[in-house]
């Protein structure tokens, strides 16, 4: 069966008029209903009717035709368009279905997905299922297309072929390409990438740069090459100088940079008092750090921080939807738009007592309403890690001459190991440990020491991580071979072993890589991981982000990657990985 190319077919936009005409009832009619108007920039109240998943009128009229209609009156109510992230990771242990469901329920009605996690462990037709499978949920799910793997892995010129990268680029639900980890590449030459871009911008899609502490010379170039947007600032110069070069700008508060608050200040500090140009996004916040909520959260960090209301809303629907040119559909409360909507008690709190997302409560009155069908994961080729090969005793040799430090939760540099690692376990005096990484298909691996990490960890094992290679770190070799049996026993997840016991575990059944519990469950399990690698010493910011990015090249200076420890600042492999 062809796939529907439109969102309506005309039967039902035909429907649709009818339901002006009276021919028809709408489906819910919102009465009495002040509501953020972006036209006029100003809240104003009116009548809108809503037929199934869609708005077909907002104004001062009554429907002729109520049968079977649902009438809300909305007088104690403040309205405003459901939310957008720009920027969703949905694979940092919540799985994209997951993370819909839970951000619905704080009015985030509308995510733009990286497709990483899908391009690296499915086959395109089978990514290309799920997108459409992800269409039926309450959420409007939007997708990206990366151009690299955000690290040197072994076959990246099929996984990022020229057929592929074009498949997902002409995918509907595709709107941009991106982000752009690997741009030193494109500066350097990388022909076949700048012709991506360029071909990204012939479908009228964006770019997402990736461009932390970027010049502005820099900038510039890469505005030249095709870039419209960056999420990586940090100060309010950043901002400045990504404006000024005419960039879209993300701002951004996730788990591993919560800048919002000192992007604000720094912001006004400047004197800029203008908001058309900038955007909301957590970044792929880690599950905990969702506890309070998403972009609701980051319109109450703006408001806090003297941004108008008006424009707080704004930076959340209508400025993304107009960027990515899908203003038809989202961003406001418009005839003719996505009947996604958010009920507030008070513009200051913009948590939503209710949600509607495609014309379905999604929240009522403060309680969820589960709307969602179960997923048949496997279906989809997302199983759990079938790992049919045994880790030996062999592969615990550990003989670098250097090792990687930990100058934060994500920054890793080579040190020299001056202690004996020809032990089995290693003391608690120091806070260095056994580090390897194994793949998934058990063909090869590296062994380093790890600095900075934990004092007292004993033994973790991680089979989320940015490829989906295998991590283990510990001081105890047998404590980290119990830890692997254990998760290869669960089908992958991330699993502590202290003296022979188990002590933490996070079922990842989606590939090794995500989970199926709800995003709620997740959180409590995610805390106590956190408070357990406290306890043995991890003093960052965010665990989760430190696995996933072990082996991410787009940040210096060293990497363990597929292909080995790999310097990212003069992009050359130091040492080699073993093959098994």
């Amino acid at each position: 069966m062809m796939e529907q190319r439109y969102r309506w077919k005309n039967k039902q936009l035909r429907e649709h008029v009818s339901v002006l005409d009276g021919k028809c009832a709408p489906t819910i009619l919102l009465k009495n209903a002040t509501y953020l108007n972006q036209v006029f920039r100003k809240w104003m109240t009116a009548n809108i009717w809503i037929f199934e998943d869609r708005i077909v009128y907002v104004g001062d009229n009554l429907p002729e035709n109520v049968s079977q209609c649902e009438i809300v009156d909305c007088s104690d109510y403040l309205l405003v368009p459901g939310y957008i992230e720009p920027h969703a990771h949905p694979f940092l242990l919540y799985n994209p279905h997951t993370l819909a469901n839970y951000a619905c329920r704080f009015g985030t009605t509308t995510l733009i997905n990286d497709n990483m996690m899908l391009a690296l462990n499915l086959e395109m037709k089978d990514s290309f299922s799920f997108l459409k499978e992800m269409k039926e949920i309450p959420a409007s799910m939007y997708w990206w297309c990366r151009f690299d793997a955000q690290t040197e892995i072994l076959d990246e010129n099929r996984v990022f072929s020229h057929a592929n990268i074009k498949g997902w680029l002409e995918h509907d639900c595709v709107l941009q390409g991106g982000e752009l980890t690997g741009w030193p590449k494109l500066l350097d030459g990388d022909d076949m990438l700048l012709h991506w871009i360029q071909e990204t911008k012939r479908m009228r899609k964006k770019i997402e740069g990736h461009f932390p502490g970027a010049s502005e010379k820099t900038l510039a170039k890469m505005m030249l090459l095709g870039a419209d947007c960056d999420h990586e600032s940090m100060t309010g110069e950043d901002v400045y100088r990504r404006l000024m070069q005419g960039y879209m700008v993300s701002l951004r508060h996730s788990s591993i940079r919560p800048d919002l608050p000192k992007l604000l200040t720094e912001i006004h500090e400047l004197g800029i008092d203008f908001y058309d140009r900038f955007i909301f996004t957590t970044d792929g916040a880690s599950a905990s750090a969702y506890e309070k909520g998403l972009i609701d959260e980051m319109i109450r960090i703006a408001l806090q921080h003297g941004v108008p209301a008006g424009e707080a809303y704004n930076m959340a629907t209508i400025n993304v939807a107009r960027y990515y040119n899908i203003e038809h559909l989202h961003g406001s409360i418009t005839t003719g738009r996505i009947a996604n909507i958010n009920f507030l008690k008070s513009k200051e709190n913009p948590t939503p007592v209710s949600v509607l997302a495609k014309g379905k409560w999604v929240k009522r009155d403060g309680v969820d309403i589960e709307v969602a069908q179960p997923f048949k994961w496997d279906e989809l080729g997302m199983e759990p890690l079938n790992i049919d090969w045994e880790l030996s005793w062999d592969d615990m040799q550990f003989s670098m001459p250097f090792g990687i430090k930990m100058e934060n939760a994500v920054i890793t540099k080579p040190y020299s190991i001056s202690i004996d690692i020809s032990s089995d376990v290693l003391s608690t005096d120091h806070d260095e440990c056994f580090f390897m990484m194994i793949d998934r298909h058990g063909k090869w691996r590296i062994n380093t020491v790890l600095k900075g990490f934990a004092q007292r960890l004993s033994g973790l094992v991680s089979s989320f991580s940015n490829t989906g290679d295998i991590i283990l770190i510990g001081k105890n070799k047998h404590d980290m071979f119990t830890a692997f049996n254990r998760m290869k026993e669960i089908g992958g997840g991330i699993v502590c072993c202290d003296n022979g016991e188990i002590t933490q575990e996070i079922p990842l059944q989606l590939m090794g890589i995500m989970s199926e519990k709800p995003v709620n469950e997740l959180i409590a399990a995610e805390n106590e991981l956190f408070a357990y690698l406290k306890e043995c010493g991890y003093k960052f910011i965010d665990p989760i982000y430190s696995l996933l990015f072990f082996s991410s090249t787009h940040l210096p200076y060293i990497r363990v990657t597929q292909q080995g420890m790999y310097d990212v600042m003069n992009k050359m492999i130091l040492f080699p990985t073993i093959m098994r």
